[in-house]
């Protein structure tokens, strides 16, 4: 049954981690790029906007469900250390935790509030569109990273 379990947390855990890393490439690709190509006051008000709707029941669940998926799993890949796939579910679970809940945490939230304080700003757009994409790619490349590391980990 606590095999069941982990196999089941672990199709979720690529699940999510795709669906994040799509999410953070259309931002990386396209989302960003049209923004910044917008008159800087449009821009910002349309990130912030961006930023608030964002924070709904479906993206806080896949975020912050796959931060606590990762979190088992890691520890299911310590405490299990000599069971196959190990070692690509604590690979997984780094690549999210760090380069996607972590990134977020520490970089992308701080610049979204410090973009929310200051509406119309052209110099706070100007170093949000320099600081905060860089970062998103960091979480786009942490994603794919994750899915990979959790879809080896059932091989």
């Amino acid at each position: 049954m606590l095999a069941s379990l982990f196999a089941t947390l672990t199709l979720a855990a690529i699940l999510g981690s795709g669906l994040m890393a799509g999410l953070f490439f259309a931002f990386s690709t396209a989302v960003m790029a049209a923004l910044a190509r917008l008159p800087d006051g449009q821009g910002a008000a349309a990130m912030n906007a961006v930023n608030v709707v964002i924070l709904n029941p479906v993206f806080l669940t896949v975020f912050m469900g796959m931060t606590v998926v990762a979190l088992a799993l890691g520890a299911r890949a310590v405490l299990g250390w000599s069971q196959p796939g190990s070692a690509w579910l604590l690979a997984g679970s780094v690549c999210y935790l760090v380069g996607i809940f972590g990134v977020t945490a520490a970089f992308n939230v701080p610049l979204n509030d410090a973009l929310a304080a200051a509406p119309g700003d052209a110099q706070v757009w100007s170093r949000y569109l320099a600081e905060w994409v860089p970062w998103n790619h960091v979480r786009t490349l942490a994603g794919l990273a994750a899915l990979a590391c959790f879809a080896m980990a059932r091989q």
